[in-house]
């Protein structure tokens, strides 16, 4: 399937998914779908809480950070102590103090960063026990805030945002559990290993080579690291593996999987504020920034690679260095964009080997906040915090109190917003100059110059987004960056999602307002235009020096920019 088809396809099943699992999610939020709710009340009882017991968005943020902790705690335990823990058929040992760290902070946080080689490092019951769960659950946590977010909009004199405990639960119950079970279905159906066997030792009678192929439960581990913007893959090489992304079938199933629900959410934030146009606008500034970000990305892998070029060499199918030849470059830099503008970071390609500009695609995109479209959840709130500061400034613009939905926008919510907006700039840029300044910083990087430094600006800003993407020319395994990157990490999740909550307790707590003539309206395309202008200048104005000391002026130092 050539990549204009691919375009079609996943474009017409992302349009049905907006809407019909926009709207079924609703109703999961808005306790209109009960049909497991026998499946509810036990957990309910066992953590003593009830549907009708909501929280403020003080207690709703306590128990995220609370079930956050344990689950870091717990699963940092068990990385500990796999070697002494059953299924661990290959004899895997213990995971070092620093990797097990980072490893449980990064899938805690949805990031899934992996500084090992999972099929060499991590037993099956770490793989499933440890790292699927957290696939689940740091889902379902984006989501819940998300919706929280959400309900701060749709509420009038609310000093509540929802019950943490019953968001995080019907989520799971209702739409990661589900989808991801039928996707995985399919995956094992193309192809997709799937078992607890241990690996297979397999013998070439033609040339007299033994290799021993590992496998492992690959094939459903794959749908919810896709569906919950995971990207943790059981392979080292992720998902260019044939055993983890056997067709061309399972590659696109992969995509639709990873923009499903982010794309979703703004139909589902549309029908619970009461305003599908409201969602859809969010919508278009993300699809037009995933969209232009797709176009550059492909011409720039179409071209050849400049210093391949400048050594005599010129290929007329593009940069195929680092791309599996199933896919070929074009539908790589399709599903390289797809990965990083979502948090979800995994690969069929090796990054480390785009054309320079091929790389500013993915390494900008996460810069800009990952919210075109965004993890799931994430993705969400993060483009709301956008948008509040963006009616502020059309407020300003207008002359008048900014209004969202009805809401008022006053000195607290652009506070909040702002800190939301400016918590993962100044991390990523902060322990990037870190991270350059120090010997063991420097000491990462397998290559030198420019090309050197963007490896570790792309790690700490894949980290600092809780993508976990990698441009895999980082040995990123030592103590100083498992510990950076777990501090990125934390700060990336938590340092974000406090202030949305907090945001969304004060919106909730406000009255609406009716609309007037001079009002300015959120719902149309000079609003679509500000956001998205908003965005671009946010990552712009902190990340442009940046980036012009890496892919930049490494393009540049070929002698021309494109």
């Amino acid at each position: 399937m050539g990549l204009f088809w691919t375009i079609v396809v996943l474009v017409v099943a992302l349009g049905i998914t907006w809407r019909y699992l926009g709207s079924y999610m609703a109703g999961v939020f808005e306790g209109r779908v009960r049909y497991l709710a026998w499946a509810e009340r036990p957990f309910y009882r066992v953590i003593g809480t009830a549907p009708e017991q909501e929280q403020t968005w003080k207690r709703y943020a306590g128990s995220l950070v609370i079930f956050s902790a344990l689950f870091l705690g717990f699963g940092y335990l068990l990385l500990r102590l796999q070697g002494s823990l059953p299924l661990n058929p290959q004899h895997m040992g213990q995971v070092t103090p620093a990797l097990s760290l980072n490893t449980i902070t990064s899938f805690v946080t949805n990031t899934n960063w992996q500084n090992y080689a999972g099929e060499t490092t991590m037993s099956y019951f770490s793989q499933i026990g440890v790292l699927t769960v957290q696939q689940f659950v740091s889902a379902a946590v984006g989501i819940a805030v998300a919706i929280a977010l959400v309900r701060g909009f749709s509420r009038r004199n609310s000093s509540t945002i929802g019950n943490f405990w019953v968001d995080i639960t019907r989520c799971l119950l209702y739409i990661l559990l589900p989808i991801s079970f039928i996707a995985g279905i399919v995956l094992v159906g193309e192809g997709a290993v799937m078992t607890l066997a241990g690996p297979v030792t397999v013998h070439d009678a033609l040339n007299g080579v033994t290799q021993t192929i590992p496998r492992g439960p690959a094939g459903f581990m794959g749908s919810i690291m896709q569906l919950g913007t995971n990207g943790g893959g059981f392979f080292n090489v992720d998902l260019a593996h044939p055993l983890e992304n056997p067709t061309a079938i399972t590659n696109l199933l992969y995509v639709w999987l990873t923009l499903s629900i982010p794309f979703a959410l703004t139909y589902t934030f549309g029908k619970m504020v009461g305003s599908i146009r409201h969602g859809a606008a969010l919508l278009a500034a993300m699809a037009i920034i995933f969209g232009v970000w797709v176009g550059i990305t492909v011409y720039a892998e179409h071209t050849n690679n400049p210093a391949v070029a400048a050594a005599g060499v010129h290929s007329t199918v593009g940069n195929t260095e680092g791309k599996e030849v199933r896919f070929g470059d074009t539908s790589s830099a399709l599903f390289n964009i797809s990965m990083t503008h979502t948090s979800d970071g995994a690969v069929d390609s090796a990054t480390d080997s785009y054309t320079p500009m091929g790389g500013f695609g993915p390494l900008s995109g996460m810069m800009l906040g990952e919210v075109t479209p965004g993890g799931v959840g994430s993705g969400l709130y993060t483009i709301l915090v956008y948008a509040v500061i963006a009616v502020f400034i059309g407020g300003l613009m207008i002359g008048r109190t900014p209004e969202y939905l009805g809401k008022k926008i006053q000195a607290r919510e652009v506070k909040l917003a702002g800190l939301a907006a400016l918590v993962m700039p100044v991390t990523v840029v902060v322990l990037t100059a870190v991270a350059a300044s120090l010997h063991a910083g420097r000491a990462g990087p397998l290559n030198s110059g420019p090309h050197g430094f963007t490896e570790i600006l792309y790690a700490l800003t894949s980290q600092g987004n809780n993508n976990g993407s990698a441009m895999a020319g980082l040995n990123g395994n030592t103590a100083f960056y498992n510990i950076i990157g777990a501090i990125a990490m934390l700060l990336g999740r938590f340092a974000i999602i406090i202030p949305a909550l907090a945001l969304a307790g004060a919106l909730a707590a406000k009255h609406t307002v009716p609309a007037g003539l001079g009002t300015f309206r959120t719902d149309n395309g000079m609003f679509i235009g500000l956001t998205i202008g908003v965005i671009i200048i946010v990552g712009g104005l902190t990340f442009f020096p940046a980036l012009s000391l890496g892919p930049i002026v490494e393009q540049l130092s070929h002698g021309k920019f494109w």
